[in-house]
């Protein structure tokens, strides 16, 4: 199928704009690349630290010309979506010398759990994470030994640091491994009305506990649509996955049969072979603009367009908001996975998954096929699904309807003619709302402003039943330069509540909301921020908001809004749980539309 004229339109835009930068960021990667191993420029000293705990392949390294692959870990095990990675250096290492080459582990990077952190003081650290995970895949692959790299990282901000250091060692070939997630528990819908009833304090803590373990149960990623599973899905979307592999639950013969091929097939792609496929090659316009179609098909994590716009940067290319919300007007959304519905992934995987959905797009123009991938020179490939047969892996056609159409749809049968995110601009300055998951009533929001700081004191007036009336719930002082623009998810199920009332309720805030975020309209990522003199630290109580996701518009009403003064805002105190360490990141992050990032 030709691709659609409008996306076609977008891409050539994007191309023009990042033009100069792009040409400078393959410039700088293509002078990088060996045509032999990486190590064989060290000497002999060097040589000798890097391969002193290898053993036996002592002399393939030190003699060989056959690849070295790295391997960066984001494991531990209080993050259920990483611990299964503690059994994949070993994997990757077995199948790496059964195809004649060698594997170490360059370094681990930090992982953090935002469900362990979400509504503490640790959030404030989350966003700034990814920078952190950034430098230290950097900081690992600079021993310059390795001719290929293996990443394995599932979560939140892990991915997106991890693609952002790809993209700086870009000169490298490069595969993402998932470790896939868990196996349904007690369903997102059950835990969500578990938590409202507790905000009622209709429930004890015990209650909540039991149903909270019940969701969260094993190994794995979470199963609901946040920004874990967004993640996986851009992978695939991206090519950085093999086809088929994101949503393969920890354990299985397949999961581990997948990341023995994964080591295979990116053995095969460095400058050493016939197929040399650096990453920085991969990660190219049509590549993000294919990554933007999959969240706005699926109803992906508002995360991703802070990330997606970083991780571009790191690979020379100028993303802005608006390319989202033009991209959200053409591609229609897909999938039902809460909470933009009822169904967790593996319902969505079992109904045909993202080979349903790509081969869909596909058909009707609405993704660049010609693109490289780690598994060839097209995107068609990802139409397929991995299966066992006698042990070893095979992939069949995937499917070409939908075993499931209250979670999966066509192209032809939307369950919206446009994707999940919605770019807002105005008076306030510009943000971004999650409308697939918002019902079509409260898409224009219109209300007095009840003036916050803190998301504790929203919380405090929740109990107090302060909020008895229509109003939208505005929390500053939450931006990158503030505090690290923390996630203000557990302020959703007293917001939910309150929709629940019967009242008009919204949420305006230069924060962040989880990918876990939906029935609660919430225009985030307010930019500019209050320490950047934004719009929205102007406001006051009572001032008349409206919010319109059906226009795109967010404004104060009042007559002079614009013409107040600019009130002097300081950061919140930043001290404790290491987050006065981080004082050199927020003095230097940028806004939230540049991708927030305080490293590019």
């Amino acid at each position: 199928m030709k691709l659609y004229t409008k996306l076609a339109q977008i891409t050539e835009e994007i191309t023009n704009r990042s033009s100069e930068t792009r040409s400078a960021y393959l410039a700088k990667i293509d002078v990088m690349v060996n045509k032999e191993p990486n190590r064989a420029h060290l000497s002999c000293g060097n040589q000798a630290h890097a391969y002193a705990a290898m053993g036996s392949e002592k002399p393939l390294l030190a003699k060989g010309r056959s690849p070295n692959l790295g391997i960066i870990t984001a494991y531990n095990d209080m993050l259920s979506a990483h611990q299964p990675f503690a059994e994949f250096p070993d994997l990757i290492k077995q199948a790496a010398i059964k195809a004649g080459a060698t594997a170490q582990v360059a370094g681990g990077v930090p992982a953090m759990c935002d469900g362990v952190t979400q509504g503490q003081p640790g959030m404030e650290l989350s966003l700034f994470s990814r920078d952190v995970i950034a430098l230290s895949t950097a900081v690992a692959l600079s021993h310059d030994t390795f001719d290929a790299v293996a990443y394995l990282g599932v979560c939140d901000k892990i991915v997106p640091g991890l693609v952002m250091a790809a993209a700086a060692f870009g000169h490298l070939p490069g595969i993402f491994l998932p470790a896939g997630p868990m196996t349904s528990g007690l369903s997102n819908e059950e835990k969500a009305v578990t938590r409202q009833k507790y905000s009622k304090g209709e429930i004890t803590r015990e209650e909540l506990l039991k149903s909270e373990m019940q969701a969260y149960h094993g190994p794995g990623t979470c199963t609901f649509y946040g920004t874990a599973n967004s993640n996986q899905m851009l992978m695939e979307f991206m090519g950085l996955h093999l086809p088929g592999s994101s949503f393969v639950n920890p354990g299985s013969p397949l999961r581990k049969a997948l990341t023995e091929e994964g080591t295979k097939r990116v053995l095969s792609l460095t400058s050493l072979g016939n197929e040399f496929t650096p990453v920085g090659h991969i990660l190219n316009e049509k590549a993000f603009v294919n990554g933007i179609v999959g969240l706005m098909a699926t109803g992906g994590s508002t995360n991703l367009v802070i990330h997606m716009i970083a991780m571009a940067k790191a690979a020379g290319i100028i993303l802005t908001i608006e390319d989202f919300d033009r991209i959200s007007a053409i591609v229609p959304l897909m999938a039902r996975v809460y909470p933009n519905g009822l169904a967790d992934v593996n319902h969505f995987h079992a109904a045909g998954g993202l080979s349903y959905i790509i081969g869909n797009l596909l058909e009707d123009g609405l993704l660049h096929d010609d693109v490289r991938t780690v598994n060839g020179n097209n995107l068609s490939s990802y139409t397929s699904e991995p299966i066992l047969q006698d042990g070893d892996i095979i992939w069949k056609p995937g499917m070409n309807s939908s075993l499931n159409e209250k979670i999966l749809t066509s192209t032809r049968k939307p369950f919206s003619k446009t994707g999940g995110l919605k770019y807002l601009k105005g008076n306030i300055g510009e943000g971004i709302m999650k409308i697939s998951a918002v019902d079509p009533t409260h898409h224009l929001i219109e209300a007095p402003a009840m003036v916050f700081s803190d998301q504790e004191d929203v919380k405090k007036a929740f109990k107090e039943n302060k909020i008895d009336s229509n109003a939208v719930i505005v929390v500053r002082n939450q931006g990158p330069k503030s505090n690290g623009m923390p996630e203000l998810h557990s302020l959703t199920p007293m917001l939910s509540v309150l929709l629940g009332r019967g009242l008009q309720i919204a949420l305006l805030t230069d924060g962040r909301m989880s990918g876990a975020s939906g029935k609660v309209p919430s225009v985030i990522h307010t930019s500019p921020e209050v320490l950047d003199n934004g719009p929205i630290g102007k406001i006051r109580d009572g001032d008349i908001i409206r919010l319109d996701a059906i226009s795109g518009s967010m404004d104060v009403l009042n007559d002079g809004f614009i013409d107040r003064p600019d009130i002097e805002y300081s950061a919140p105190q930043n001290e404790g749980l290491g987050r006065e360490l981080f004082e050199s990141f927020r003095n230097n992050v940028g806004s939230a539309s540049t991708g927030a990032s305080s490293i590019i």
